[in-house]
């Protein structure tokens, strides 16, 4: 055997080792989870019969758009509306990577077109309008597509005339769409006017995280704004607040319960008792 065979020998078996150890992680992975908050290590079962919190501490984990619905609405109740707009490039945006292979990679990563999906469904039997954020969709973020399918779903309560309910997780606007992004701020907002001067109910709850234009539009808008335990809500992120203002900012700032501390915020809620709370309220305000 020759230096050179050996050499190349030696690097298949460091291979072959880094695979079977990728592997076993990767078995682990799908059978404990770590708690971000109390370092518990847990069974991903207990912590999904649990609504994806932590049983020890109560740490709520962020979850996806399609698991929320799972959680909030009827058994096979909610159905899918507008799932056919899909975003363009009208900018032709080219950062490290161009806005189209980003959309792509998204689109492969979540299984979904945007991040929101917009529909309808029952909570208890009451129908309601919705529109579910998803994070894992570049941020939440919102581009021209989230603002037209959230905008509509509010078009949709209004031709129903049924309760409108947006639950939030968002980095804010899509920078890749500029102004364009930006212009569904007023978009939405108008659109809350509207169910505003329809007398319809418009409930927002605002989930970990909820940041930027979306938190400076329609999620900050609703006659009810709940706010899900440990979720962080503001407009700019804290960093750049005490870089601007050159002062550090309480421990707990931007969380649930200094919004809720200062009013900005109308409850909290944990996970477990979210689907109940909506309940109550959409059958209080029901004629």
């Amino acid at each position: 055997m020759t230096v050179k065979d050996w050499f190349a020998k030696r690097k298949e078996m460091q291979i072959a080792r880094r695979t079977q150890e990728t592997q076993i992680d990767d078995s682990i992975g799908k059978l404990w989870v770590k708690c971000y908050n109390c370092d518990a290590q847990l069974l991903r079962k207990d912590v999904e019969e649990n609504l994806e919190v932590c049983p020890k501490c109560g740490y709520h984990f962020r979850i996806n758009a399609r698991t929320r619905i799972n959680q909030l609405f009827d058994e096979n109740s909610f159905e899918e509306l507008f799932g056919n707009i899909t975003t363009a490039d009208p900018l032709e945006f080219v950062d490290t990577d161009s806005y189209k292979k980003r959309i792509t990679q998204a689109k492969a990563k979540t299984n979904m077109n945007e991040a929101v999906i917009s529909g309808v469904g029952k909570i208890d039997g009451q129908e309601v309008a919705a529109a579910v954020m998803d994070f894992e969709f570049m941020g939440g973020s919102m581009g021209s597509v989230v603002g037209e399918k959230v905008t509509l779903a509010m078009e949709e309560a209004l031709k129903r005339k049924i309760p409108m309910i947006a639950i939030t997780a968002s980095g804010g606007a899509r920078m890749q769409e500029s102004i364009l992004s930006l212009m569904q701020m007023a978009k939405t907002s108008c659109a809350v006017a509207r169910l505003n001067e329809a007398g319809l109910l418009y409930i927002t709850v605002l989930t970990e995280p909820t940041f930027g234009g979306v938190t400076a539009s329609f999620a900050t808008l609703g006659d009810i704004i709940i706010a899900e335990q440990d979720a962080r809500i503001g407009f700019a992120g804290r960093r750049v607040i005490e870089q601007t203002i050159r002062q550090s900012l309480p421990a707990d700032f931007q969380t649930a319960n200094y919004l809720m501390k200062y009013g900005q915020i109308d409850m909290i809620s944990s996970r477990q008792d979210l689907k109940e709370t909506l309940s109550k309220l959409i059958r209080l305000h029901s004629k």
